[in-house]
């Protein structure tokens, strides 16, 4: 279903996935759906959160976002869930460059 949303909203196939080497994208399922679909894997460097520079910043804004969030109301540690779902909601609905 995220494969055909992608390519419908952006007219582009996937080609290719970068992504870590996290269990989700290196069970059989995952290898045998990108090899009928043509999607070449590539995969990061172990331990070098670096290489997935885009994904790390938009987590640590996210964070940050939720942080201040719970500062400013003076909230107590028990909403942070429900912080950061916010901070990913507002995230979601901000107009971006692209």
């Amino acid at each position: 279903q995220f494969k055909a949303l992608v390519e419908k909203q952006s007219g582009h196939y996937i080609k290719v996935l970068r992504m870590d080497r996290g269990g989700e994208f290196i069970s059989n399922e995952f290898i045998n759906f990108c090899r009928s679909h043509g999607i070449h894997k590539q995969f990061t460097a172990r331990y070098t959160p670096q290489q997935n520079g885009v994904a790390e910043r938009k987590n640590r804004t996210i964070m940050e976002m939720a942080r201040s969030m719970m500062a400013a109301k003076h909230l107590p540690n028990e909403y942070w869930a429900e912080a950061v779902a916010t901070a990913v909601y507002i995230m979601n609905r901000c107009p971006t460059k692209s």
